[in-house]
């Protein structure tokens, strides 16, 4: 069950993401503006989005966006019109495909959740449910049962339904086959650089060119706003701290979990695997007679390419990890011993190579691994029930956060000055909801804490304003170098750009442009070499009818890149590759398929947008 869910609810995601893309050029304006001044941001078939489940994901997305890029991008930048577009449209996508679901009957009762919940094999334990492997499950989510089913009830159809319909697409073998041929195809190129530097002597930079530089761009040459804060951080590992797990309770839960601590009997085995069983019969009566011709056999005979180059050989596995027919063989034989077993995949001539006894993990072993648990299960336990008086002591006591580190025993850290981008190293205030509270009108003017904000799983961070101090504009004179030096280079890259151009012209001609090139090395699109993506895209996809061949390409900052392309190699697509791209393909195809499927839903549907409320911040 949760497998379905965590497969198909990413590629949901995925697929709305891309929706939301394509569908955000049509602009909000071919929708009705909705009526009256309620606090929802759209109405999806009589399904509201309200702001504050906007606001909540437009949290999460801008997080993961400033994760994604190292923390080094201001959380303004990704709250722009455009991006609260694309983001209610993904939104409205995700109720489309709800509304569908549920038109369709594709509902599950609490029961029917809680049903599927109780069989989930992560949750079982002897056979039967373990209602403390779900606990813990909750726990390490941060989330309620009550939280957990309902979502489940959401989630689970519309996985389904993305799984219907994304898995019909089908990859035609010619195209399979000539994209494997593309992916695969290498090329041997060699470069020549023509670094901006070398251009600088002979750029002259006067001094009414600076100051009119200075003039025209104000905004680049002002010190930040900035603060200095107290904070308060409470976290499920810090009240964890405060109670330490017992050598008791982790005695007693050891023997609570006792089967999971067992390693189950491990086994090694090689097979040669074969069309018919006349010729499996033949192979193993060979190995009956020589043994020591297994690997020999395989690498001959096999229909397995992924074990036959290494003799059959499929390395140690464990219950559960083969197909039934072949794991109850391979359990069943002795070491050593010749079988044929029938599976899905054909006829295996099976040796088992090796036995490995099952084993009970012993108590030291697992001591450590176990008090970590238990202690975070404590943490998030006491934090569920410490988060909401936390985040009321830190409202009602605005002017302070003494009285909220006394009741909670937590301690007040300071900062230096911290400005309103995240690019800088800011531990626990590192999180773009919570510097935007900072830097708000009341936490400023009024010196009033912020709200306790998430800034992760289980991290509740408040925090307040000690000492503010405005943007401010620099003076000429404390700039006028690093002007001098910004415009040198500009002038010195478009030199490079010219001559890059020239050259590139040059070369096409036949003519010896008189460059310097580095010896030949191998790329494709596996193996980049050096080249960043763009680089690579353009050398990847250069017209190679005659060569060599030559590609040209400014490089920001540094100057321009001339590429020789000097052979192309073709490289033979094997039957396991093909296999992969066919499914990777199809991945693809499902994707687009999925896509054209919520469009022919949004273009019956009765779609109601306030622009206002979007707005609002």
């Amino acid at each position: 069950m949760f497998d379905l869910v965590h497969k198909y609810k990413k590629l949901v995601m995925i697929i709305l993401g891309l929706i939301a893309i394509t569908f955000a050029t049509w602009g909000l304006e071919s929708y009705t503006s909705m009526r009256g001044a309620r606090d929802i941001v759209a109405e999806v078939n009589g399904m509201e989005i309200s702001r504050r489940e906007f606001s909540e994901q437009q949290s999460v997305q801008q997080e993961q966006l400033r994760r994604m890029f190292g923390g080094q991008i201001d959380p303004a930048m990704l709250d722009t019109p455009e991006s609260r577009r694309m983001l209610l449209e993904s939104l409205i996508a995700r109720r489309l495909v709800a509304s569908e679901a549920a038109r369709a009957n594709m509902f599950m009762s609490r029961e029917a959740v809680i049903e599927a919940i109780t069989r989930a094999p992560e949750f079982q334990e002897n056979g039967e449910f373990s209602p403390a492997r779900y606990s813990e499950y909750l726990a390490q989510r941060g989330i309620t049962d009550q939280g957990n089913v309902a979502e489940l009830q959401t989630e689970l159809p519309l996985a389904r339904l993305a799984g219907a319909i994304s898995s019909t697409a089908i990859a035609p073998r010619s195209t399979v086959q000539r994209l494997a041929a593309i992916e695969a195809q290498k090329r041997e190129v060699s470069e020549a650089r023509l670094a901006l530097q070398q251009f600088l002597p002979q750029v002259k930079i006067g001094e009414a060119e600076i100051k009119a530089h200075y003039e025209a761009n104000l905004a680049d040459y002002r010190t930040p706003e900035r603060v200095k804060a107290q904070y308060l951080v409470l976290s499920a590992e810090h009240l964890a701290r405060d109670e330490p797990v017992t050598e008791a309770e982790i005695k007693a839960a050891y023997e609570a979990r006792a089967s999971q601590f067992r390693v189950e009997e491990q086994r090694r085995a090689s097979h040669i695997l074969v069309k018919s069983k006349q010729e499996a019969d033949k192979l193993a009566a060979e190995l009956a007679k020589a043994p020591a011709r297994f690997a020999e056999l395989a690498k001959r005979h096999s229909q397995d390419p992924g074990s036959a180059q290494n003799g059959g050989d499929l390395g140690w596995f464990g219950p559960g990890m083969m197909v039934k027919p072949f794991e109850d063989a391979a359990y069943q034989a002795r070491q050593d011993e010749i079988r044929v077993v029938e599976s899905e995949f054909g006829f295996h001539v099976l040796r088992v190579t090796g036995i490995q006894p099952g084993k009970a993990r012993p108590y030291e072993e697992v001591k450590k691994e176990l008090a970590e648990d238990l202690s975070r299960q404590k943490g998030a336990r006491k934090y569920a029930e410490a988060a909401e008086n936390f985040r009321n002591v830190v409202y009602e006591q605005p002017d302070s956060l003494k009285p909220a580190a006394e009741r909670f025993k937590l301690q007040v850290q300071s900062t230096g000055w911290i400005g309103k981008s995240s690019s800088q190293e800011l531990g626990a205030l590192d999180n773009p909801k919570l510097l935007a509270a900072l830097f708000s009108p009341e936490a400023i003017e009024h010196k009033r804490n912020t709200d306790a904000i998430e800034v992760a799983p289980n991290v509740l961070v408040a925090a307040r304003v000690v000492e503010h101090q405005p943007a401010a504009q620099r003076k000429y004179e404390e700039v006028r170098d690093q002007i001098a030096e910004r415009l040198r280079r500009q002038e010195a890259y478009a030199l490079a750009q010219k001559a890059g151009n020239e050259k590139l012209e040059q070369l096409r001609k036949g003519a010896d442009a008189g460059l310097n090139w580095s010896q030949p090395r191998i790329v494709s699109r596996q193996e980049a070499q050096g080249f960043t993506s763009e680089q690579l895209r353009r050398v990847v996809s250069a017209d190679v009818s005659k060569l060599p061949a030559y590609e040209g390409m400014p490089v920001p900052g540094a100057g321009y890149l001339l590429v020789r392309i000097l052979k192309v190699i073709e490289s033979e697509s094997k039957a396991q590759q093909d296999t992969q791209n066919a499914a990777r393909i199809a991945n693809v195809l499902g994707a687009a398929q999925y896509q054209d499927y919520v469009a022919s839903l949004r273009s019956r549907a009765d779609i109601e947008i306030n622009a206002a409320t979007l707005e609002k911040r």
